[in-house]
């Protein structure tokens, strides 16, 4: 009997699948792409990337999580190394870079493992044991120390070849003295170090306050410049009338009719400015907006007021005020303000900023950030924040390591003496682990135009000698880099192997792409990311209808 049933789509129609080996090698081309993109910033003579959004804002940076923040990326395997870039940066602040090199390089020698046919799974097992031993050896190697010496040190080479060189160690000195500020008992909160950039000047004019910055002035040139004894009201609430529906019509037939309009206005406007007159507040931040005659009635009670204050800036000021936000104005009272000593206006440059001090029961610290152009203080506010990220982890591990790749090429040559003692193909996994991890000096050496295969063989010989041998960019020497001053967190090591596994182990496990037609597809561009007028394109790693370029 002939089969005349007709074929059952579980799918919708035009959906790609790509299967096996196929999916396999598209993924890991996506991954493979995206850290050779990012390569070349690694470092402190890494190069820095130009990236232009569709508005023509231009931001010059070699921080790999801007980078990375910055690009469309559209491939769903290299959105996922982008994903461990940010809970990379989110964890410790810095090793951003690291992180998705090590992924990409992670995924290369799988790939050469795969075509000499061992197993996905064989691969992963290897990997997670070179993980697990990875960890073990790091916890060998490193060096408990979080004095201010060592502090400063850390904040240094995070700092290096990041766009603020000449000025390191004056900027080092505040983040170590804002960090240790803040800390207690061990643990840092960041979130009390606020970080504001002025451009105009010099950065060696950059200087730490014991208090709060807020990037506005006050509203109003009539109202007092200075308050101490602060008590502090912060209102979500607008200070002004709520603008009519746009379909509301009011008739007004006669010139009393309008003027008992406007006074009713006034009259609502009023009550709100004496609500937070019989609060006791002196000082006054809103999220929203301040009409024109609130703030005269405002500056009339002596109070000095501050409008569209961000959400950020309101939350430090809970945190550092004792002042909690009222989000109704009825609600306002003496029991919902906040202290400090004493509030007041100062222009910097171009720009008035408002001051919060002598904070009674907070620890809060600002850093004036100051640089000839945007350009300039961004990029050295982006340095300033990596270090505070390192610095914190520092104090609340109390671990160090010594950079320059010595920690690569220390782990990298005992996990290639671990692999001998494991049997069958894992052993191989473990082996390619151990090369992956020598992408971290090599990429260091290349960036600085040396030779990195000469570079990564006078490493693994010195390692015979100390661990604390490693690759100095700016003599192209091998030194002992804990005499140098080069260290770094335990932390940054210890998250970008772990992050960098993590996302190679899930991408190495998947065997079945299924995606709806056109979402894989290249947009236009072509295997090297350039749209056919030369500028970036969006790239997602794949050539043209989804599928890998041919090799």
């Amino acid at each position: 009997m002939a089969n005349n049933q007709q074929p059952i789509y579980i799918m919708p129609e035009g959906t790609e699948r790509f299967l096996g080996r196929d999916a396999l090698r598209m993924n890991i081309i996506a991954g493979k792409a995206l850290a050779e993109i990012i390569r070349t910033t690694l470092g402190p003579k890494g190069m820095d990337k130009m990236l232009v959004d569709g508005f023509g804002d231009v931001v010059v940076t070699n921080d790999g999580a801007t980078i990375l923040k910055e690009m469309d990326i559209v491939h769903p395997t290299a959105r996922m190394l982008v994903e461990i870039a940010k809970k990379q940066e989110d964890n410790v602040g810095d090793g951003t870079t690291t992180t998705v090199v090590l992924a990409g390089e992670l995924l290369k020698k799988a790939e050469e493992l795969l075509e000499m046919g061992i197993h996905q799974s064989s691969i992963v097992l290897g990997y997670r044991l070179a993980l697990a031993k990875s960890i073990d050896i790091l916890e060998d190697i490193s060096i408990k120390a979080s004095d201010k010496e060592t502090l400063l040190k850390v904040a240094i080479t995070a700092m290096t070849g990041k766009g603020s060189d000449n000025a390191k160690d004056s900027l080092a000195e505040l983040i170590v003295d804002a960090v240790l500020n803040v800390e207690d008992d061990g643990s840092v909160d960041k979130d009390s170090i606020n970080i504001q950039r002025i451009s105009g000047g010099s950065v060696e004019d950059s200087y730490r306050v014991d208090g709060i910055l807020i990037d506005k002035g006050k509203s109003d040139e009539n109202m007092p410049a200075e308050v101490k004894d602060a008590k502090i009201a912060l209102l979500k609430y607008p200070l002004e009338i709520k603008d009519l529906e746009t379909d509301a019509k009011i008739d007004l037939t006669n010139p009393l009719q309008m003027q008992a309009f406007l006074d009713n206005e006034d009259e609502m406007i009023r009550e709100m400015v004496d609500k937070i007159i019989s609060s006791g507040a002196n000082v006054l931040f809103c999220q929203k907006g301040i009409d024109d005659a609130a703030m005269h009635y405002l500056t009339k009670a002596g109070i000095l007021a501050i409008k569209r204050t961000k959400k950020s800036d309101m939350k430090r000021l809970v945190k550092a005020t004792g002042a909690e936000i009222v989000t109704n104005i009825d609600a306002l009272s003496s029991e919902e303000l906040g202290e400090a000593g004493i509030v007041y206006e100062k222009k910097i440059f171009d720009q008035k900023m408002v001051f919060v001090e002598e904070l009674k029961n907070s620890k809060a610290n600002s850093i004036v950030l100051r640089g000839s152009t945007k350009h300039v203080t961004g990029e050295i506010e982006r340095a300033l924040e990596d270090a505070l990220g390192v610095v914190a982890a520092t104090i609340e591990d109390d671990k160090v390591v010594i950079g320059g790749g010595a920690p690569e090429i220390e782990i990298s040559k005992r996990l290639k003496e671990y692999g001998e003692t494991i049997p069958g193909r894992e052993q191989l996994a473990i082996n390619s682990f151990a090369n992956a991890l020598e992408i971290v000096p090599r990429t260091l050496a290349e960036n600085a135009g040396l030779d990195s295969i000469n570079s990564i063989v006078d490493l693994i010989v010195a390692h015979e000698k100390s661990v604390n041998y490693g690759l100095d960019v700016f003599s192209g020497e091998i030194v002992d880099m804990k005499e140098k001053g080069v260290v770094e967190p335990q932390r940054v090591k210890k998250r970008a192997i772990q992050y960098a596994t993590e996302a190679t182990e899930t991408i190495l496990r998947i065997d079945d792409l299924v995606a709806a037609r056109g979402s894989l597809e290249s947009q236009g561009s072509d295997d090297d990311g350039m749209d056919n007028s030369g500028m970036p394109g969006t790239y997602n790693g794949m050539g043209q209808g989804g599928m890998p370029p041919m090799m």
